[in-house]
């Protein structure tokens, strides 16, 4: 049985579509104050429940999820299966200056203390948050709808790019998959969520040039670095990123870059209007998984890179 949170209903629905079932019923009843309760409005007394929900800003997504994970297991579901295609708060993996959480342990430990049996998510930002975790986690990767994307637009001269070193190993896998050069950015920040300096590693010039990512969140990164490409020389730019955060000023920078084109997934939704953002769907992918989860089948298989 597959349940949806408020936000991402859009996406439950063309998973149940896909599955060929019905997405469940639930009611999430709210307070005046802003407190909210959860219900399954049909009995899930043995059933293996996958509940959907990305837990992206703000808090009362995540908090809707424990809330429909408590409520399963108070209703004596068989296993409860969290389904978050996009993982928050997945920055803060580390101490990396002294006195901070790790939010992404702790988001694990809220899901795990609540009562998940299993996580099915998308792209981390950070690969060790699979870690985290005492249940199975599968981790997807978007590449299986990207590539075949980048594949369709048939470009000559191509090359992968990151945007940041630390993004490299997964641009690496694109170009080994592509057989394209790569080239790196190099970035210095001030502070989160703003760029210093940005220089290039490699040659760009008369290339059509697609930078890889992970997330977009204020497209500060993703437009300067397409900007210092156009400048160097490259024909096109276009950038694809696994989850359309978009938050803030992003979607104009996006607007008024050197861009061609952004591509994320709809693991987030996005409601602005930018006529250089395009979504393709991740729900066949997410279906297929669960179908392959209730069956006890391989789920790597179905892996591109």
């Amino acid at each position: 049985m597959v349940f949806s949170g408020t936000n991402s209903r859009y996406l439950a629905e063309k998973i149940c579509n896909s599955l060929g079932c019905e997405l469940g019923n639930m009611n999430i009843m709210h307070f005046a104050d802003g407190e909210f309760a959860v219900s399954y409005e049909e009995s899930i007394r043995g059933a293996h429940v996958f509940l959907v929900q990305s837990t992206f800003p703000n808090s009362d997504n995540l908090m809707e999820l424990l809330l429909m994970i408590d409520a399963a297991k108070r209703a004596s579901a068989k296993s409860i299966v969290a389904v978050i295609p996009y993982f928050g708060w997945a920055r803060q993996d580390r101490k990396d200056k002294p006195r901070v959480s790790i939010g992404a342990k702790l988001v694990a430990d809220l899901l795990s203390v609540a009562g998940i049996d299993r996580l099915i998510t998308m792209d981390l930002h950070a690969d060790q948050i699979q870690g985290f975790f005492d249940v199975p986690v599968d981790h997807l990767y978007a590449s299986g709808v990207f590539l075949p994307y980048i594949e369709s637009l048939q470009l000559e001269d191509l090359v992968i790019a990151t945007p940041d070193v630390g993004g490299s190993k997964r641009a690496s896998t694109y170009s080994k998959y592509l057989g394209v050069p790569l080239v790196l950015c190099n970035k210095t920040r001030l502070k989160a969520n703003e760029v210093a300096t940005m220089q290039i590693i490699g040659d760009v010039k008369n290339k059509n040039v697609i930078l890889i990512d992970d997330m977009v969140d204020t497209a500060g990164t993703i437009t300067k670095a397409a900007d210092i490409m156009k400048e160097a020389g490259a024909i096109s730019v276009r950038a694809i990123a696994s989850h359309c955060v978009m938050s803030g000023p992003a979607s104009e920078r996006v607007q008024n870059s050197g861009l061609e084109e952004m591509v994320f997934t709809d693991s987030i939704p996005y409601t602005n209007r930018c006529s250089k953002v395009k979504q393709l769907t991740i729900a066949d992918m997410f279906a297929e998984t669960i179908r392959r989860v209730m069956n006890n089948e391989s789920i790597s298989s179905q892996y591109i890179i």
